[in-house]
């Protein structure tokens, strides 16, 4: 009785496994921590993007959650074991807390929309006060 059952959970992980063949997406980061960062300061980071799958990996859209967080991303396709790099930039002209999401669109098997988030605090250049964001 037992064997039956160790023979069809193999099957079905070889199954789940021929089914994650395809691009796959990682990402070096899921979260970039400015700390806290001045009024007006630079607010670039950057994601490393690696297909760790076996077809060529394309992104097709990278969304802010906002206004104030614009990512941009290549659409070039990435080669298995190649990467790419989303950057984003966070409008610093607001104090207050950052908590923002970039949404990374692709045809990955894994996660076609990869969540990657950017947190943080701005801080007013004249008395050194938050407002909230």
């Amino acid at each position: 009785m037992m064997r039956p059952l160790l023979l069809s959970f193999a099957v079905l992980c070889s199954v789940l496994a021929a089914a994650q063949k395809g691009p796959m997406i990682q990402v070096d980061k899921d979260v970039h921590d400015y700390g806290t960062i001045a009024q007006g300061a630079n607010g670039e980071c950057a994601f490393v993007v690696t297909n760790i799958g076996d077809a060529p990996l394309i992104i097709t859209n990278c969304k802010g959650s906002c206004g104030c967080t614009v990512p941009k991303c290549d659409t070039t396709p990435i080669a298995p074991g190649q990467k790419s790099t989303v950057s984003v930039r966070y409008d610093t002209k607001k104090t207050g807390p950052i908590n923002k999401s970039v949404t990374i669109t692709s045809n990955a098997v894994n996660e076609p929309d990869k969540i990657v988030r950017v947190k943080g605090m701005v801080q007013g250049q004249a008395d050194g006060a938050a407002a909230p964001h």
